[in-house]
């Protein structure tokens, strides 16, 4: 991955995480999201944006839709904040590594539990 792409990454989590807080109004996007990754693609046509929430799996049902409805503004507002010509059509998945990290820990507990 080149050093903009990387920067980009970076830059587009930060700006997500900003306009999160502080810019969207929608219900299904007011609970403890996290942007945990952002990954562009080669072009920069593309970027796969994800994300974690606590809840249960209707919240996040719930949060994939909110965020589906926000792209297009989401978009606009990157488009202005980077200076882009084009801003990245922005898809957004669900992040289940902090839950299969706390599952993983989980098991190592109980395993050392019944020795």
């Amino acid at each position: 991955m080149s050093r903009r792409a990387e920067r980009l990454n970076k830059v587009i989590k930060q700006e997500i995480s900003d306009l999160l807080e502080r810019e969207i109004d929608d219900p299904r996007l007011n609970n403890l999201i996290s942007v945990t990754e952002v990954s562009i693609s080669p072009g920069f046509r593309y970027a796969k944006v994800f994300v974690s929430v606590l809840g249960n799996e209707k919240d996040k049902a719930d949060m994939l839709t909110g965020f589906n409805a926000a792209e297009g503004f989401l978009r606009r507002k990157l488009s202005s904040r980077l200076r882009l010509k084009t801003a990245p059509s922005i898809s957004f998945y669900c992040d289940n590594s902090i839950e299969r990290g706390a599952r993983v820990s989980d098991l190592f507990e109980q395993v050392n539990v019944t020795k």
